[in-house]
């Protein structure tokens, strides 16, 4: 086991207490190390990756990982930075984020090693004595000090007192799985702190709090986030995956390779290079050397040369007279009012030509090219349907 914490200075902001840290690693103990998430949503992204890359480190040298699945805390929703509540969740939701939740974990983490719980575990044993009990170690001075509840406080948002609860049930939870640290991103500070307070309360040793930086969207402005749509999803396709990190502000492409890769900024008077081993590194990680080759290959032909790409998937039609709505769906489209709004913003094409009739029909030829937005081609093919006994 690896006895230094040099693997903690990369994509590690803060570290609290480090000296102490050093001294329990430079013992030799293997340390059961706590990152929690909820389950808000189906699926996890670039940002998410942050704080997963240094459990991984904490895996890779001996220790114990412990994920939290916040399947409880998920009704709540963590107040941090919020400018207001969160939309309430239903058990039912939440459940189905959770399909491909720890597959998509187990694409940075080891699984075979890794400690899961479920935090529904033990909340939901407990009983009002057992909650009051936990109020009583904290007070509403330490509580109501967080920035992002005073911001709403002074603006007359609400607040809900579910909210107020959030830190100590995180708290609760290092209690429950006896955490020597905890991992969670720098705006996480009050939360994690939260943790170590209550450990000292009820005779433990607080927690060690290592905190990552925050990774700022595609947008270059705001943290990553799938409510502000400005993030890069794990189960985005390739060629998708690709093209957003191309599309990324170039100030954020040192930041992107110290905290989603273990590569250095390639040395380039070109900004678009960099970017391009950037992406191409990403989506190697996540589906593969080969598919991070044939995205990288995509976009040079798409975006550079404005070609179409080679090995576009067909769409079958069985009629050669066809509406541009009815192709949207067929294509994948989810809504109608999706499919109008893309064709309102130009983004449909039929070989070359843009589409902004939302009515129009059109009489298709084999192979003509269907594209969506940048980085979504179709080639359609006309298949009669045999009618029976025909």
């Amino acid at each position: 086991m690896k006895n230094s914490v040099s693997f903690l200075t990369r994509g590690v902001a803060e570290i609290l207490i480090k000296e102490d840290l050093e001294k329990e690693l430079g013992s030799g103990k293997k340390l059961r190390v706590k990152l929690g998430i909820d389950p808000t949503a189906p699926d996890l992204h670039l940002g998410h990756t942050v704080p997963l890359r240094t459990l991984r480190a904490f895996q890779d040298t001996g220790h114990q990982a412990v994920l939290i699945i916040g399947d409880f805390t998920a009704l709540i929703g963590d107040p941090s930075g919020r400018l207001g509540a969160r939309t309430p969740l239903t058990k039912e939701q939440i459940e189905k984020n959770l399909e491909h939740f720890l597959a998509q974990a187990g694409k940075v983490l080891n699984l075979k090693t890794l400690e899961v719980r479920r935090n529904s575990g033990w909340f939901l044993d407990m009983r009002l004595p057992d909650v009051l009990a936990l109020h009583a170690r904290f007070t509403l001075q330490q509580l109501s000090q967080r920035e992002d509840f005073a911001k709403r406080v002074r603006e007359e948002n609400p607040v809900g007192l579910h909210e107020l609860d959030y830190p100590l049930l995180q708290a609760y939870d290092s209690v429950m799985v006896q955490a020597d640290a905890e991992l969670g991103g720098i705006d996480q500070k009050l939360n994690l702190l939260a943790g170590r307070h209550l450990m000292e309360k009820m005779g433990l040793a607080p927690q060690h709090i290592i905190m990552t930086p925050l990774l700022l969207g595609t947008d270059g402005v705001k943290k990553m986030s799938k409510s502000l749509g400005n993030y890069i999803g794990l189960q985005d396709e390739p060629n998708d995956m690709f093209g957003k990190l191309m599309a990324v502000p170039d100030a954020l492409v040192p930041s992107y390779f110290e905290l989603l890769t273990d590569s250095e900024v390639p040395h380039t008077k070109n900004p678009r290079d960099a970017k391009l081993t950037l992406a191409k590194t990403i989506v190697s990680l996540y589906h593969g050397t080969k598919a991070g080759e044939r995205a990288e290959t995509f976009f040079i032909k798409t975006f550079s040369k404005k070609e179409v790409p080679e090995d576009i998937p067909e769409l079958r039609i069985n009629n050669k007279v066809v509406g541009i709505m009815e192709l949207l769906i067929a294509a994948g489209v989810q809504s109608k009012s999706e499919a109008r709004r893309l064709i309102a913003g130009g983004a449909i094409k039929i070989d070359g030509m843009v589409k902004k009739n939302p009515e129009e029909m059109m009489l298709v030829h084999d192979n003509a090219v269907f594209q969506i937005g940048k980085r979504k081609f179709f080639k359609l093919r006309f298949e009669k349907i045999k009618r029976p006994g025909a």
